[in-house]
């Protein structure tokens, strides 16, 4: 890893690169993010591909493109010489995006970087607005170099080109996975798979057992609840934790965050009440 001079080896922070859009009301992508690495003290780094008023679940918002800013971050961080512990994508609205985090990972990444990729493309068998065929295909050059891949069901089967589906096996889940990770030996998540009253997380890590943490679904579905979950995935990602351990962390705190912001009667479209419960991950 590289050192800005006079910066002191052993009180330096980590620090995370996070390539997502801001949102300024709803608690999603970088909103979220931001909070969650600070409470396990990583210093996240935002690099916004857009700026929303709110998220697109609300039936009004304004946004603004960031693409044309976006190679500005490579520039100048590369004359501070910075370099980061941790890469994340998350939400990307062009094939211009993509082509930025392929030349942001080519500059920053390399040994010592975790490279974590959220395929943020759509949810319940279908892309988001959003996306078309095209883009969402061309998230599939993200593969080659990812360490850790946190799709949900519908991007995952995207991903690996398998017909969307609930009711997969454990077995036909893990040849799942071990599609998406074969380029490059990525561990894998696929989140919030329904069976029943639970919500399933299907863990892999090539030349391990496959593994479940399950937690039982509470309420509607909310925005942001995949930014919470892979923002501590990425967390713990930094601070060197067991993958299978930082799943049930993230599992166990998004959880925990969607109890609380329904005892509280937040409306739905409000995202998760972080707020509330980010104690829960002070290490």
């Amino acid at each position: 890893m590289r050192y800005l001079d006079g910066e002191d080896d052993h009180n330096r922070q980590r620090k995370a690169a996070v390539i997502n859009d801001f949102t300024s009301f709803g608690r999603c992508s970088l909103a979220v993010a931001i909070p969650v690495l600070s409470a396990m003290k990583v210093q996240c780094c935002p690099v916004p591909t857009a700026f929303f008023t709110n998220h697109t679940g609300f039936g009004s918002f304004s946004w603004t493109d960031n693409t044309s800013r976006l190679d500005d971050y490579i520039v100048e961080w590369k004359k501070l010489g910075l370099s980061f512990s941790a890469i994340q994508t998350g939400f990307l609205g062009s094939r211009e995006q993509v082509d930025f985090v392929l030349r942001f990972v080519a500059a920053f990444g390399g040994e010592g970087t975790v490279v974590c990729v959220d395929p943020v493309m759509g949810d319940y068998g279908r892309l988001y607005a959003t996306y078309d065929n095209e883009l969402a295909t061309s998230m599939k050059e993200f593969l080659s170099f990812a360490d850790i891949i946190t799709p949900n069901l519908t991007e995952a089967c995207i991903l690996a080109g398998v017909p969307y589906r609930t009711d997969f096996t454990d077995g036909e889940l893990e040849g799942i996975c071990a599609a998406l990770s074969a380029r490059n030996g990525a561990k894998c998540v696929i989140s919030g798979i329904p069976r029943g009253e639970m919500l399933v997380n299907f863990v892999y890590e090539p030349g391990k057992p496959h593994a479940i943490c399950a937690e039982k679904k509470i309420g509607a579905d909310r925005s942001g609840t995949g930014d919470v979950f892979s923002a501590v995935i990425l967390g713990d990602a930094v601070n060197g934790a067991d993958f299978l351990s930082s799943v049930r962390k993230a599992s166990a705190f998004t959880a925990s965050a969607v109890r609380r912001t329904v005892e509280m009667g937040l409306p739905v479209k409000d995202g998760l009440a972080i707020e509330e419960v980010l104690g829960e991950l002070t290490i």
